[in-house]
C-alpha cells in the first residue's frame, strides 16, 4: 500500500534517449564533407573513370592500376565515405 503513494512523490524514470540515426554519408547534415550529398556512384568522377579506363585496359593485374585506386578510394574518403 505504502509504495503505491511513495510512487505518486518519487520522480518519474527519464525517458529514454532517442535512437541514433544510422551515419549516412550522402546526408550534407551528418557529413560535412560531402555539402552536396553526393552518393558513392556520383562521387569523383575524374578518378573514377581513370580507374575504370584503366582496367578495360589492362584488366587489373600487375598492379597497374595500383595508382589510379589509391586516388580515387583517397577521393571517396575525403568526401567522408567509407572504404
Amino acid at each position: 500500500m505504502f509504495e503505491s503513494i511513495l510512487s505518486w512523490w518519487s520522480p518519474s524514470p527519464a525517458p529514454a534517449p532517442a535512437p541514433k540515426e544510422k551515419y549516412d554519408p550522402t546526408n550534407p547534415k551528418m557529413n560535412p564533407l560531402n555539402p552536396q550529398g553526393l552518393k558513392p556512384c556520383c562521387a569523383c568522377p575524374d578518378t573514377k573513370s581513370a580507374r575504370d579506363a584503366c582496367f578495360l585496359e589492362n584488366g587489373g593485374e600487375d598492379g597497374k592500376c595500383a595508382l589510379l585506386i589509391k586516388k580515387h578510394v583517397e577521393c571517396m574518403r575525403g568526401l567522408g565515405f567509407t572504404i
